[in-house]
């Protein structure tokens, strides 16, 4: 599961702020919703939590904190984007419950050993990868038994 932590001031609204951008009420309601959001989510969710606020400025606000790196956007295996509060601030993958969407942050240094003799055998230089691992996990495991 990823977690938040709660501050006085929202993590993901320091985060935009640091690159020059206000924190707006709206930006406000939104960072209030993913926080109180256990685990990963989709953008219609924070739609559904927040009627009040247009789908078209959720959009806009998740891509801000995406491009903040506040945020981590990952893909179910039918494609399907839900969003996740990055956690670490540090280089990352995502692990992705196929039958939930839970969303868990993991660090491989045999991916990062593997890159580095990617970096020798491809022409050109790699500036950047992705990795995400689909996973029945614990608690949806747990379930299926029971």
């Amino acid at each position: 599961m990823v977690s938040t932590s709660r501050t006085t001031q929202s993590d993901l609204l320091l985060a935009i702020e640091d690159q020059g951008h206000r924190s707006t009420e709206t930006r406000r309601l939104v960072a209030e919703a993913i926080e109180s959001s256990p685990e990963s989510f989709t953008a219609e969710e924070i739609c559904e939590q927040l009627p009040s606020v247009g789908r078209a400025t959720v959009y806009r606000t998740l891509k801000l904190f995406l491009s903040a790196d506040a945020l981590c956007k990952v893909a179910l295996p039918d494609g399907a984007p839900r969003y996740a509060v990055d956690t670490g601030g540090r280089h990352h993958h995502h692990s992705i419950c196929t039958n939930c969407g839970a969303v868990n942050e993991f660090r491989a240094s045999t991916v990062e050993r593997v890159l580095r003799a990617l970096e020798r055998e491809v022409e050109g230089e790699i500036t950047g990868h992705r990795m995400e691992i689909y996973v029945r996990c614990n608690r949806c495991q747990i379930e299926t038994s029971n």
